[in-house]
């Protein structure tokens, strides 16, 4: 089910303190998150989380994480330059490339972190910036060959992302010639899903596919890293992985193609961006205008701009009323912002409590992929965020954009400072 952890008091303190809209952060649901899933992956060994940045770049989350244990997983400059920031350094940050300009490999080799390549032709692009390190990583699409039960999970062959198996033995070869000793295997296949079989069916292709390539390379396998894809449970009625499951299913396709074959020393790693923090965050909002046309229209005053996922593919967020909690869902309505474009709604043909305008209005589960994909449009500036920390007191950890963000990258006109005011 979706996080519920936190009292409707909580929103309605938070909304009383900072002007809505904002995200809001549970640290202690963060913090037990990561915990349970090292405890979940204790059964195979030095295993690490690798937490997806693009799902939450914030500092006082990523610090959070690293206190727990977690590295990161990179995938621009800026990602790389805030993991440095927040401490992360050499191999507690992965670089998964994926059509990056080749100065971002020339940065992350500098850094020291692990390189995940993407596609053959990175091998070159590698050895001319930055160089071959000793030990590099290859992502996998396995395409059609990897299912589940007879069922295809996540259609890869229609997905950007990774080598073709011979490409792997090939690109393995060019980078034992340029001085690589050991390599990592990787594969991203599947987004969102909750599926207790996914994990431990993707760790079996990977598993197995290392140890044909050690016998055709000569080189060591390192690590596995299963990537991201287990996914939360949007909807009220939905069942969450059962991360528990997941781990020990990992640790018996370990024990069967590593140790019983006296395969020693291979890594487990994982790159959960949703997971570890999407439970754990609300977009809290406030009910602005009431419209009734042909439909029932609740207008608030965040936008697609501060959660983008309903709009961009009709993705379900659950919403919440903290002060109606416990009133019956009587009101069939649209909950909307107020973008010039019909597709910003939160929800279409949702039941809620009967609202009044001023209510504070909790869409759950925005803890990853919400403020990270906002955007300016209409010229809207993202909003803040804010911490619920575990001694039960708020911390503001981004600021609100102002009128001047928006406008900052104008400096290349001397007169545009000018036109902007700001109240």
């Amino acid at each position: 089910m979706p996080n519920f952890s936190l009292e409707p008091q909580v929103f309605l303190d938070a909304a009383r303190q900072y002007q809505t809209p904002f995200h809001l952060y549970d640290e202690k649901g963060i913090r037990e998150t990561a915990r349970r899933l090292k405890k979940a992956f204790s059964g195979v060994p030095t295993f690490q989380e690798y937490f997806a940045v693009k799902a939450l770049p914030t500092p006082a989350i990523l610090r959070i994480l690293k206190e727990e244990g977690c590295g990161v997983d990179c995938a621009s400059t800026a990602e790389l330059m805030l993991a440095k920031a927040c401490g992360f350094e050499g191999q507690d940050i992965m670089f998964s490339a994926n059509d990056v300009p080749p100065e971002e490999f020339k940065l992350a080799r500098k850094m020291n972190a692990f390189i995940n390549l993407d596609d053959i032709t990175h091998v070159e692009t590698l050895r001319d910036n930055g160089g071959v390190p000793e030990e590099v990583c290859l992502r996998y699409n396995p395409g059609s060959s990897f299912n589940i039960a007879g069922a295809i999970m996540g259609e890869p062959e229609e997905a950007k992302y990774g080598m073709t198996r011979p490409q792997l033995t090939e690109a393995l070869l060019k980078l034992k010639a340029l001085g690589a000793k050991k390599f990592g295997l990787h594969s991203f296949v599947s987004s969102n899903t909750t599926d207790t079989n996914y994990y431990p069916a993707l760790a079996r292709l990977l598993f197995k596919t290392g140890v044909q390539l050690m016998e055709e390379t000569g080189l060591t396998l390192s690590f596995v890293n299963l990537s991201g894809g287990i996914g939360i449970p949007y909807r009220p009625d939905a069942a969450e992985a059962d991360i528990e499951q997941i781990g020990a299913g990992v640790a018996r396709e370990y024990d069967k193609i590593f140790t019983q074959k006296g395969i020693t020393g291979v890594a487990i790693k994982t790159e959960l961006g949703r997971y570890m923090t999407g439970p754990h965050g609300w977009l809290v909002t406030t009910i602005l205008h009431e419209k009734r046309i042909y439909r029932h229209y609740l207008g608030v005053d965040a936008s697609a701009c501060d959660l983008m996922r309903p709009a961009m593919y009709g993705a379900y967020h659950h919403i919440t009323i903290p002060a109606r909690e416990g009133q019956p869902a009587t009101e069939m309505v649209d909950v909307t912002g107020s973008l010039c474009e019909n597709n910003d709604k939160f929800a279409i043909n949702r039941l809620l409590p009967e609202t009044q305008i001023g209510d504070v209005l909790v869409i759950h589960d925005t803890g990853a992929h919400g403020l990270s994909m906002g955007y300016n449009y209409n010229g809207k500036l993202r909003c803040k965020e804010v911490l619920y920390c575990q001694d039960g007191s708020f911390k503001m950890i981004r600021r609100a954009e102002t009128v001047r963000d928006y406008f900052a990258t104008l400096d290349i006109d001397p007169d545009y400072g000018a036109l902007i005011t700001e109240e």
